[in-house]
């Protein structure tokens, strides 16, 4: 790919009214919007000289809705999104901007505002992603070359995430699988837009099958060291995590989930 002239957004929705969605969203490019619901059907309409695509699918699973989004994306530049961001008007000439000022970028971490409680991370300044930090970023900042996803081959697991087996991280292991195929991620402190708070469709709150999940992620995203990182997890948010489940008793679980993970 020699430049990036389009930004596709991918939207994993579930039960939406498409043309009342792109509006909440202010979607001003080309999309696809992949519906969870109770029947299956395919649409598409234009909105600001743009082309929406919609598929509904009566399936559950956000790797599944992403995945399904991808396989029939046709943008040099992919944004992976969710039905509760609101971009700001000028989103695609910000991220067309900062591929051209980072040619060498595969994909581009960018900055989504949310809540106090619901942030992970903020980007201050343009830098690599790696492997030890690649955990906290969610897939609603990915803006990733196209030609480039599809040559690594990577998808969103089918294990992680809302509508699957694991709770949460899909999007860690999305992340961690391109770059150890050796694509460059950079994350940038530009802001292209902001989530509204909903309710969570897969957070019920810090219990014990929070902490097998994310033993069982940790044992996927950081294999014989698992253990160490857990510990070093639970330390750090103690405070705001382990108020009904003491630090002991969740790094046993999490320690139980990246013993048996694979085998589950």
């Amino acid at each position: 790919m020699t430049g990036v002239k389009t930004v596709e957004v991918l939207v994993s929705a579930v039960d939406k009214e498409p043309r009342g969605l792109v509006e909440e969203m202010h979607i001003g490019t080309d999309a696809v919007i992949v519906n969870q619901c109770d029947h299956y059907d395919t649409e598409s309409f234009c909105h600001r000289n743009r082309k929406i695509r919609i598929f509904h699918m009566a399936e559950r699973g956000v790797g599944l809705s992403r995945n399904t989004a991808l396989m029939r994306a046709d943008g040099d530049i992919c944004l992976f999104s969710d039905q509760d961001i609101v971009y700001e008007e000028n989103y695609e000439q910000k991220i067309l901007q900062a591929f051209a000022e980072c040619p060498s970028a595969d994909m581009i971490v960018f900055n989504i505002d949310v809540g106090e409680e619901r942030r992970t991370y903020y980007n201050t300044k343009k830098k690599r992603v790696r492997w030890y930090n690649c955990g906290r970023y969610g897939a609603v900042s990915f803006a990733v070359k196209r030609e480039k996803l599809f040559e690594s081959g990577v998808t969103f697991s089918l294990l992680f995430g809302g509508g699957a087996k694991y709770s949460a991280g899909e999007d860690s292991l999305f992340l961690k699988q391109f770059m150890d195929k050796g694509y460059k991620v950079y994350a940038s402190p530009v802001t292209i837009g902001r989530e509204q708070e909903e309710d969570s469709t897969w957070f019920s709150g810090y219990h014990e099958k929070f902490f097998y999940d994310r033993g069982v992620l940790y044992r996927f995203l950081y294999g014989h060291m698992a253990g160490i990182w857990a510990l070093r997890f639970l330390l750090a948010h103690r405070g705001k995590m382990c108020q009904q489940v003491p630090v002991r008793e969740a790094y046993r679980i999490m320690r139980k989930g990246i013993s048996g993970g694979a085998e589950d």
